[in-house]
């Protein structure tokens, strides 16, 4: 049974047997009698005994663990033997430079030496063997081009990637073992100038003594394996890093494309105003969104450095429970404007208005005009669901909605009638009544000629609400009409027709409202058959009802019918 010893190297606590404790202290009584005389002693072995503290907590896998002889010996194994190396001021210049050079991963640091602003150009070009000046250039043109957006980047990797303070870490940072040997080398020389003067000696007996023995084949197809495992995880890493930097880079320049935006009051963010329920800011809703989703791309970033930095600095809880406190805040009130957003149109409420209308020659046939306005064919304007923000001859801000739809209907008499339904939402019945009622809609009365807009109106502080115009028209029987069409859409007229018909060509003749209810068409072509049949343009048809089916298709000169009723089955084909 051992004793068990406690001890502080290099500012961090072990716990240690007896037996281990004995050979770690006279291996460091050796290398300080080898480093007597030596400029510099101190330093190298403070870096040497930080270096096997290092080891000493990566072969831990708890606090509590006992410090062996084992551990000791491997640790041992891997910095050398003071009688290893010829630790002389001539080996540097007598000494050959060797060409074989022990195969290392490099780990990221800031190399503080050499950097223009905190290292990191300087580090990444370690890690990636390449050099500083072209990371730092390439840092430049990220910069202009995102808007900055790389800047962010740039401080989070300052922060969280450690700075390369002892000669160990700077060995790290180049690939270089960390054992006695280079220690010394690095203090001597300095680490501006070392990658010329290393001399990599005794590399093979280091390497015997870390292996300790040959590898079995089945360890080597393990360790295979496990190689590429790594490169595919490393692959992921990058993946990663270039995800959730893109992210935040995209929303750095969202976000500051919007307040900008909002900062001079464009047309488009004005409207942004129209839409939104809640009166929240643009700029409110803008960082919300940067928080909701550059989090997650944040840590996304952050798992990427991880899996590629071993050595990575942890940000800290505090700063892990203070984004994911944003993270939550941003999403419950993005739930919550969304909510409240939703509410603004739970409910419709609706005004109607109803005139007779009076024409001046009754006898004579009414003409119905759907004249369009000049807001929705300016292409300048922006809107949504066909409204646009504009400004009356007064100067003032209006919405501007082609939400309008005609039907023409049977009169219960000889009174013509038009009724007005103007439609609207709201986050109640009465909210919305009210905002229905605000809707602006004009028509005209000349002569036998009415005149109705396809757009309705209403102030900007109404905001959208889903507002409509719904114009019902009862005709009296026997009443002859026809209808124009500004540039108004197909859609926008409905009528009870005795055929089928678009409102385009309907347009084309002349109707007479019957004792049915329907508008019967005065002067549509008639065919070879004594039907009624849409003009010569059209491609064709096809009727089914209570007589059968009958297909007539046309085009390109020809022509192909087809006809089953209760005689039997026509077929036809004429080419002209």
């Amino acid at each position: 049974m051992n004793k068990t010893i406690n001890i502080n190297l290099a500012n961090l606590f072990f716990h240690i047997d007896e037996v281990a404790y004995n050979k770690l202290q006279r291996y460091l009584e050796a290398i300080k009698r080898s480093f007597a005389n030596t400029s510099g002693s101190e330093e190298i072995i403070a870096d040497i005994e930080s270096r096997i503290a290092e080891l000493f907590h990566e072969k831990m896998e708890n606090e509590r663990q006992v410090i062996t002889e084992k551990e000791v010996d491997e640790v041992i194994g891997i910095m050398g033997q003071p009688e290893d190396y010829m630790v002389d001021e001539d080996i540097f210049e007598d000494q050959p430079k060797s060409t074989k050079k022990a195969h290392r991963v490099r780990k990221l640091y800031r190399d503080i030496e050499n950097k223009y602003i905190g290292g990191v150009s300087a580090g990444l070009g370690h890690y990636f063997a390449i050099d500083a000046l072209w990371v730092r250039l390439l840092w430049i043109l990220l910069t202009i081009f995102s808007w900055g957006g790389f800047v962010f980047i740039y401080i989070l990797l300052w922060i969280l990637i450690p700075e390369a303070v002892t000669t160990a870490q700077k060995l790290d940072m180049r690939g270089e073992a960390v054992n006695i040997s280079n220690i010394e080398k690095k203090v001597k020389e300095g680490f501006d100038d070392v990658a010329e003067k290393v001399k990599s000696v005794d590399y093979e007996k280091v390497g015997t003594k870390v292996k300790d023995g040959s590898k079995s084949f089945f360890n080597a197809i393990a360790d295979v394996i496990m190689f590429f495992f790594k490169i595919i995880g490393k692959f992921i890493g990058i993946i990663l890093i270039i995800i959730g930097a893109a992210g935040i880079v995209a929303l750095f320049i969202g976000l500051f494309t919007v307040g900008i935006l909002d900062i001079v009051h464009l047309p488009g963010i004005d409207f942004y105003y129209m839409v939104n329920s809640t009166n929240t800011p643009v700029w409110l809703v803008s960082l919300l969104g940067f928080f909701a989703i550059g989090i997650p791309f944040f840590f996304l970033m952050y798992l990427g450095l991880k899996i590629l930095v071993n050595n990575l600095k942890s940000i800290g809880n505090i700063a892990k429970f203070t984004l994911l406190g944003l993270w939550l805040i941003a999403i419950i009130l993005l739930t919550v404007f969304g909510i409240r957003q939703a509410a603004a149109h739970a409910y419709t409420g609706n005004v109607s208005v109803e005139k007779e209308l009076a024409f001046q020659q009754p006898e004579q046939p009414m003409k119905i005009i759907l004249r369009s306005g000049s807001h929705l064919n300016n292409g300048n304007k922006i809107g949504i669901n066909g409204v646009v923000l504009d400004y009356t001859e007064n100067g003032e801000e209006v919405l501007v909605s082609e939400d309008v739809r005609l039907n023409l209907k049977m009169s219960r008499d000889s009174i013509a009638r038009i009724e007005i339904r103007k439609n609207a939402n709201g986050n109640s019945f009465k909210s919305a009544t009210e905002t229905a009622d605000k809707v602006i809609y004009n028509y005209d009365l000349q002569g036998n000629t009415l005149l109705l807009d396809d757009f309705l109106t209403t102030a900007k502080n109404n905001k959208y609400r889903d507002q409509e115009v719904r114009i019902l028209l009862y005709i009296p029987v026997g009443t002859v009409l026809t209808y124009e069409r500004d540039s108004s859409p197909c859609w926008k007229i409905s009528a009870p027709l005795d055929r089928t018909m678009s409102g385009c060509e309907m347009s084309k003749y002349l109707w007479k409202m019957n004792n049915s209810g329907e508008l019967q068409c005065l002067d549509c072509p008639i065919d070879e058959d004594g039907q009624d049949h849409e003009d010569n343009d059209d491609n064709g048809k096809i009727i089914i009802n209570e007589d059968g089916v009958d297909i007539d298709i046309k085009g390109d000169g020809d022509n192909f019918k087809l006809k089953i009723d209760e005689k039997g089955v026509q077929f036809k084909t004429n080419e002209n």
